[in-house]
């Protein structure tokens, strides 16, 4: 189950397995402060957040060697919409605790209920409702230009 998260997330078996095995070290790590509520949760939950940070850090410190990433950065020009949307939602994102983009995932992307994604990330469905509105609401200033 984690390791098919991870792999759906990075898109990269490599690095989706090597996710897989930080998600057990990081419950390891936290074993004293866990709380027993529902281990399939907990194992989804951080290996969603365990994912995310992998791509965050992806994104500061780029592994490609430069002309890879020349040439990718090269055919992004071809695809200019795509390039803003990325821009808008790290901008988004990037306001918001973790939390917000791990609800976001587990719901728009992953498809899951307002109920599973709630019960997944330990919150109520108000509280999901209330992150999603309110990334949307940031959304819509930052696309709007409100926020710079």
């Amino acid at each position: 189950m984690v390791l098919r998260r991870c792999r759906k997330l990075l898109g990269d078996p490599d690095a989706a397995h090597d996710a897989m095995h930080d998600v057990f070290v990081e419950i390891c790590r936290r074993h004293e402060t866990l709380v027993d509520a529902g281990l399939s949760s907990l194992l989804y939950r951080t290996a969603t957040n365990v994912c995310l940070n992998r791509l965050r850090s992806q994104r500061r410190r780029p592994s490609e060697p430069a002309s890879d990433l020349l040439s990718r950065i090269a055919d992004l020009e071809a695809m200019p919409g795509q390039v803003q949307a990325r821009s808008l939602l790290d901008r988004v994102l990037g306001r918001e605790p973790e939390s917000s983009a791990t609800i976001a995932v587990l719901h728009l992307v992953d498809g899951h209920t307002l109920e599973e994604t709630a019960e997944i990330v330990g919150l109520s469905v108000s509280g999901v409702r209330k992150r999603l509105r309110k990334l949307q609401s940031s959304l819509e200033a930052t696309v709007a230009g409100g926020v710079p």
